[in-house]
């Protein structure tokens, strides 16, 4: 089957679709928040409004750095990023209760597709666990040739559906939606960075590797 090239214009969208998808959660939640602190004078009710506001806050913060990181271009043409920063963003973005993040690299510079490769590996990761669980990021290596293994354990772990073929840039039936841009988008930043990903699966883990090419 043909690489299917999506139009620049549909592909612009299609990301910003899916970026506007992890923000509008909590946003929404901060404008709740702020509507109990307008019409509602009880003190629990206030203090609760304010909680709700902080953490979404917070969270919103946290989706829009690593969006920054993962979707946006984080530096001109050709720059480098720390792996550090993109610690900083993966954690921040899945430091919750539902799933247990370990990361081991060194803390150095990879080049910009490489670190937004890994980023987007990582929620590739997160979606082969829909119930929870633990990933584990390790990155070897240098700038010359990169190997990134992302380990995902948990209850009914799987590959999302048709994500083997959306990375390779053929997804079923021709067309790319917002359902399948993460994985297509992925695909991109993959040929971009002149690296291979493999997916593999073995009871509850699944297994992201992505190496130089």
């Amino acid at each position: 089957m043909a690489i299917v090239s999506l139009d620049s214009l549909d592909l612009a969208a299609l990301v910003c679709s899916r970026v506007c998808h992890d923000v509008i959660s909590p946003v929404g939640a901060i404008v709740n928040g702020l509507e109990v602190l307008e019409e509602d004078n009880d003190p629990a009710m206030q203090e609760f409004a304010l909680d709700l506001i902080r953490k979404s806050a917070r969270q919103a913060s946290a989706r829009l750095q690593f969006a920054r990181l993962a979707f946006g271009a984080a530096g001109s043409a050709g720059a480098a990023i720390d792996l550090g920063d993109a610690e900083a963003v993966a954690k921040g973005m899945y430091g919750d209760e539902k799933i247990t993040l370990s990361w081991t690299a060194p803390r150095a510079l990879l080049p910009k597709n490489r670190v937004k490769l890994l980023l987007n590996l990582l929620v590739l990761a997160t979606g082969a666990i829909p119930r929870g669980g633990a990933i584990s990021v390790t990155v070897e290596g240098d700038e010359e040739a990169s190997l990134f293994t992302l380990v995902a354990k948990g209850i009914n772990a799987r590959i999302p559906p048709h994500a083997e073929a959306l990375l390779a840039g053929e997804p079923e039936g021709g067309s790319v939606d917002a359902h399948a841009i993460q994985p297509y988008y992925t695909g991109l930043v993959a040929r971009a960075a002149a690296m291979s990903v493999r997916l593999a699966i073995a009871d509850d883990t699944v297994t992201v590797t992505a190496a130089s090419a």
